[in-house]
């Protein structure tokens, strides 16, 4: 009989797009791959590939007490019952609440910090108590990746983990076989490409205004946003604002898509203007396509774009910026913007290959489960 191993997150869909080729593995190496996440449109795919879903019920951005601590007790008595080989958490929550159970219970955590969000961008009396939750919550882990080096260093400066558990990963990998570069060939006219949830803090609305900026001396200028609109999230955009965009004409909106590579593969290229990432699943699927990017210089988008080589970089929140990147792009010749592109797919192939993710984790699960979960 497979052994039972915990995957915990704030949403089947993240599973279901980004975890996949790690629940395959997992499954794979022998494991029975059990998803803790709340029911979302995506919770059947994930039954579809094999997996057992429980439901838990995550407010994501909620600040009650009371509801955390019953969401812990949801934790205590799922892992209980199941008595997982080892509990696997990504985004804020599982990491805390059920990293705390599974301590309780003497269950090995592996803890994935993913991104530091909107806790971590707006320093407060919010941010002190999520680093005191973060501190409490994982000095048992046996380890925590992080996926890029400014928040692994900015955790261990905090006294938030140990430096001996602070691993890095690149990002949540990329199947170079899923996403790979089309057909060379010149579109009608140039389009920037948004990937993102709508959110301010991705830097959507400077995307509309930087739109706007460009669209003034290059109206042949395309602007694609593409992503559901979040509206659980305080930072959210909401559906009025995009519809505000379209009717002035700056951009057009593009909903939510199951499958990305369509619109990765008709952008000039794949725009993240976001005031801070772990990292952005959306750059690395548009540099794995061979895509020249354009983003902020902010920890997170500077691991896979990189200024002179494969990417333009401009400073967060400013819209004036980051049309001048988008206009420097537009000045390339052909052959300067497709050098670009090749580039952007070199550094996938070298550093990003989803094959290392799989593997660093399975080596992980090994470490920690020879060893009590208390060491």
């Amino acid at each position: 009989m497979n052994q039972p191993i915990v995957l915990s997150i704030n949403t089947s869909w993240n599973l279901v797009n980004f975890r996949r080729n790690l629940i395959v593995r997992l499954q794979q190496a022998g494991f029975e791959v059990i998803a803790l996440a709340p029911r979302d449109a995506h919770s059947d795919a994930l039954v579809a590939m094999g997996v057992r879903h429980i439901p838990v019920e995550i407010d994501s951005k909620g600040l009650s007490p009371f509801n955390d601590l019953k969401l812990a007790a949801q934790y205590w008595r799922i892992l209980r019952r199941i008595r997982p080989v080892a509990f696997l958490g990504w985004t804020i929550k599982p990491n805390v609440y059920g990293s705390l159970a599974a301590n309780a219970l003497g269950i090995p955590v592996i803890n994935n910090i993913s991104g530091l969000g909107t806790a971590f961008i707006k320093v407060g009396l919010l941010t002190r108590v999520v680093e005191m939750l973060y501190r409490t919550a994982l000095a048992r882990s046996a380890t925590v990746f992080f996926q890029n080096r400014h928040d692994c260093d900015l955790f261990v400066a905090q006294r938030l983990v140990r430096r001996e558990k602070a691993k890095l990963l690149p990002g949540s990998g990329i199947d170079l076989g899923q996403f790979v570069p089309g057909p060379a060939g010149q579109p009608s006219h140039p389009v920037f490409l948004m990937v993102a949830r709508l959110l301010r803090d991705k830097g959507v609305v400077e995307f509309a205004d930087a739109a706007r900026i460009v669209r003034a001396s290059r109206p042949d200028a395309q602007f694609q946003l593409l992503g559901f609109l979040d509206v659980q999230n305080r930072t959210a955009i909401d559906r009025a604002m995009v519809d505000r965009w379209e009717e002035e004409g700056i951009l057009r909106y593009l909903g939510e898509a199951a499958d990305v590579r369509p619109y990765l593969a008709s952008a000039t290229a794949v725009v993240l203007p976001s005031y801070r990432e772990g990292m952005p699943r959306s750059l690395l699927e548009g540099a794995a396509m061979g895509r020249p990017l354009i983003a902020t210089d902010v920890p997170g988008c500077t691991e896979i774009a990189r200024a002179g080589e494969n990417a333009f970089l401009c400073a967060p929140r400013d819209a004036r910026l980051l049309a001048d990147a988008m206009l420097a792009l537009l000045a390339l010749d052909p052959a300067a913007l497709a050098a670009m592109g090749r580039r952007s797919r070199e550094i996938a192939e070298r550093e990003f290959d989803v094959s290392v993710v799989e593997a660093r984790y399975l080596d992980a699960i090994a470490r920690a489960t020879e060893r009590p979960a208390t060491a």
